[in-house]
């Protein structure tokens, strides 16, 4: 049975900044889905395809702290750099994802790579915040780091596009990306005219965001930015291409506990947060400069 559509919500009218260095359209939480109706996933930034121009000045967000969740970054165009105060930095480049468990407390600071920074050019890129359950929020902070040529790979039929699997499984081929819970995240290339198949549990929370291109989800019309939020029943989608398309696919399991949030730190009661506050203040999640 095929998954029904609850609804398809268009990109919002206007983007906000994060930093300076990130121009996205909030995706979740907004247009009255909140944080419960889309666990695991709490929030979904879409920075669409910009053009920020050469600067000598290095865009970004400057050292912030995260806890109690995990952050997922996405590079489709333009590379990324980061530090955190773990003692990890690296860089993203299109294909790659990092994929940061914020876990017992993190700093963090993200930024445009130097050399894409000085050359300008296109940049597209998308962050997911995904909630770690009560008995993982504590858990050591650390990061995954995935390249384009690690990610589990599906070739579609008569050169149809390929499926690069992040998360999760699709078509009995793994992604590399290791999960508190149960999430598939896959980053769909479909070729116009094609059309893929798959499989996900039907009580799983589940959406697509149409990065580029225009596609039919299961029989409904996504347009480009468009995102797709699909009913918790039925287990099949069919996405098929009128346009060449770039899609991401997102299901997750549900984590049926309460969800308290105060900017970057997200717990289960009022009084973690605090206590998050003060551990913050107290230096307990390291330094960075």
């Amino acid at each position: 049975m095929k998954k029904s559509i609850e609804k398809i919500f268009p990109r919002p009218a206007q983007p906000g900044m994060v930093g300076d260095g990130f121009r996205v359209y909030n995706m979740i939480p907004g247009n009255g889905i909140t944080k419960r109706r889309m666990s695991p996933f709490l929030l979904l930034d879409f920075n669409a395809e910009f053009d920020f121009g050469p600067s000598d000045h290095i865009r970004g967000v400057d050292v912030h702290p995260h806890k109690g969740f995990e952050t997922v970054t996405i590079a489709y165009k333009g590379s990324v750099a980061h530090h955190d105060s773990s003692g990890n930095s690296g860089v993203i480049n299109p294909g790659d994802v990092q994929w940061m468990t914020a876990g017992a407390g993190i700093l963090h600071k993200e930024y445009h790579e130097e050399n894409f920074s000085r050359a300008g050019g296109p940049f597209e890129m998308v962050q997911l915040w995904v909630n770690l359950p009560a008995k993982d929020k504590s858990t050591e902070a650390h990061y995954q780091g995935i390249t384009a040529d690690q990610m589990g790979k599906v070739q579609l039929p008569e050169n149809g596009g390929i499926v690069n699997i992040i998360a999760g499984v699709f078509q009995d081929t793994k992604g590399p990306a290791e999960t508190y819970t149960a999430v598939n995240l896959f980053d769909i290339k479909l070729e116009k005219g094609h059309q893929t198949t798959f499989s996900v549990p039907q009580h799983h929370n589940s959406a697509i965001l149409v990065i580029n291109g225009e596609a039919e989800v299961n029989g409904q019309l996504a347009k480009e930015h468009s995102f797709v939020l699909f009913e918790n029943n039925g287990e099949e989608v069919v996405i098929k291409a009128n346009e060449q398309a770039v899609l991401l696919f997102m299901s997750g399991e549900p984590i049926d506990e309460p969800i308290v949030s105060y900017g970057p730190f997200v717990m289960n009661t009022q009084e973690e947060i605090y206590q998050a506050f003060e551990d913050f203040q107290a230096g307990k999640f390291g330094t960075l400069e």
